[in-house]
């Protein structure tokens, strides 16, 4: 374990070489190893911001640095590496902090001045890493397993620290620097967001409900996946979070508003948030996407409601069956409860499903009573029935536009994920079609913007992009084609909405359009 406070600090070439090694081997267990090797060397203050760098999840977040700013620090490479990470995350975190007039000019002196300590090697790997191009396949499964073989705790004890603490760079250090015990201890704790629990698909409500037997049968509702803690009764501070953990509660006032009015103590509520039409319809999903992405007010209202309560009153909740979860939800939520039905009817779930397509929403999810809260996991106790033809998919490059379309970036590249090939590698997403349609000048006025912010490079008519942006793409179907690799091209797809609460692990998989596939 790493443990002295006068640890001599690391290299950061130490790190790269890591990196590399990582990326020449498909061998997992020897990407775990040398993972691991590397962990059993850092300070504690370097291990969290070495696992952000190596998995591609700075813990600064999203630096706001594009390609434009990136190619601007043209500093000659220096000839003796002495950059370590702790001085790297400081820089980077210096970077991400800095904000109103001037701000341009501030990024812009502190990537000169790590560029100009920095080794050719150095530079190219910084590059990588502030374009989110880094790719070396240590995803978040594998660095949890490494810092299982470097700390000695086990494998599902890190997974659920992580799964709870809502952060691997944090567990890591907690592995590393204290053990078993304080890994084991985590749990719940009011104020820090948890990895939601994610649902399996199914092919009707009926047929869930004959694969679970008896039920909860619940809307699926057109909206966005909040997480909400209360730190005790009413009047108490509450927080409001986003589906990816990040927090959204100053821009939600009414939100906030309406959990304040909950009864009891402190609260954890799973739920979904929408816009609503006078007669109570939902409103488009982008209209409810523009208020997560605005620190203005806004005309829409959101609407929450809730289907699961992870702790309430002092009490963690996430080991209890789902049944007595939402016999506590009930108690708590009240009519901000989702619409639902507890079931070993098929019939019923099926009249269920088709009562909330007809009231605009998605579908139902399909729910196992005895089932416990498995944060940050998909599994088959959560069957999620969306007749709608809709996929999420990843944003590859924007071809720029012409006629009245000139200056905006329009026609998208969309790539479906490859599960086969892990995040952050050449060939991770599948390209499978283009489209333009559904694009509001109000959206293509904002992709613009942030494409150019993820910009990569350039070909053409095109730019490329960081595979960061998820967008629901709504088709009438797939077919086959010999033009995209994957066999398979969108039929009439359409933009629906940015997912700003999905991240890329989350788009759909090849495999999944090529099951749409007829005949």
């Amino acid at each position: 374990m790493s443990t002295t406070a006068d640890h001599a600090p690391t290299a950061l070439s130490a790190l790269i070489e890591t990196a590399d090694a990582v990326a020449a081997t498909s061998s997992r267990k020897a990407k775990i190893d040398a993972l691991a090797g590397l962990l059993r060397t850092l300070g504690p203050a370097e291990i969290e911001p070495a696992v952000g760098i190596l998995t591609g999840e700075l813990r600064q977040g999203s630096l706001g640095v594009g390609w434009a700013a990136v190619s601007a620090a043209d500093a000659a490479p220096a000839e003796v590496a002495t950059l370590t990470i702790l001085e790297v995350d400081e820089a980077l975190t210096r970077l991400v902090d800095a904000s109103g007039s001037g701000s341009a000019a501030v990024r812009a002196a502190e990537l000169d001045g790590v560029w100009r300590r920095a080794t050719s090697a150095e530079q190219a790997f910084l590059a990588r890493v502030i374009l989110s191009g880094l790719r070396i396949g240590a995803l978040a499964g594998v660095m949890v397993d490494a810092v299982a073989a470097a700390s000695g705790v086990a494998v599902p004890t890190v997974r659920r620290a992580v799964m709870l603490s809502g952060s691997l760079g944090g567990t890591a250090v907690l592995a590393l620097t204290s053990g078993v015990e304080a890994v084991a201890a985590v749990g719940l704790r009011v104020g820090i967001p948890v990895f939601p629990m994610l649902a399996a698909t199914a092919p009707s409500a009926g047929a869930a409900v004959t694969t679970l037997g008896r039920a909860s049968v619940e809307y699926k509702l057109d909206g966005a996946r909040i997480q909400v803690h209360r730190s005790g009764g009413p009047g108490s501070p509450v927080r409001v979070f986003t589906r990816t953990l990040a927090e959204i509660t100053t821009r939600v006032p009414e939100l906030v508003a309406v959990v304040d009015g909950f009864p009891g103590g402190a609260l954890i509520l799973d739920g979904e948030t929408l816009a609503l039409t006078e007669d109570g319809a939902p409103r488009p999903f982008q209209e409810t996407m523009s208020r997560f992405g605005s620190t203005s007010g806004r005309d829409e209202v959101l609407r929450p409601w809730f289907f699961d309560v992870l702790h309430a009153d002092g009490v963690d909740l996430v080991d209890e069956p789902l049944q007595r979860r939402r016999e506590v939800l009930r108690t708590v939520a009240g009519a901000h409860v989702v619409p639902s039905l507890e079931t070993d009817s098929p019939a019923e779930a099926d009249e269920l499903g088709r009562a909330a397509l007809a009231a605009g929403h998605e579908g139902v999810v399909v729910k196992d009573l005895a089932s416990a809260y498995a944060a940050g996991r998909r599994g088959s106790s959560w069957l999620k029935v969306k007749p709608v033809h809709t996929v999420d998919l990843v944003v590859l490059a924007a071809e720029w536009g012409s006629g009245r379309r000139t200056g905006w970036l329009s026609n998208l590249h969309l790539g479906a994920r490859d599960p086969a090939v892990p995040l952050g590698e050449p060939g991770a997403f599948v390209m499978v079609g283009k489209t333009f349609k559904g694009l509001t000048d109000e959206l293509l006025r904002w992709q613009t913007a942030r494409f150019l912010e993820l910009e990569t490079g350039r070909s053409g008519y095109a730019v490329q992009v960081a595979p960061e942006l998820v967008v629901e793409i709504a088709l009438d179907g797939v077919q086959r084609s010999r033009r995209y690799p994957g066999g398979v091209a969108l039929r009439f797809a359409r933009v629906k909405a940015y997912r700003a609460d999905k991240a890329p692990a989350d788009a759909d998989t090849i495999g999944t359009l090529q099951a749409m596939l007829k005949g």
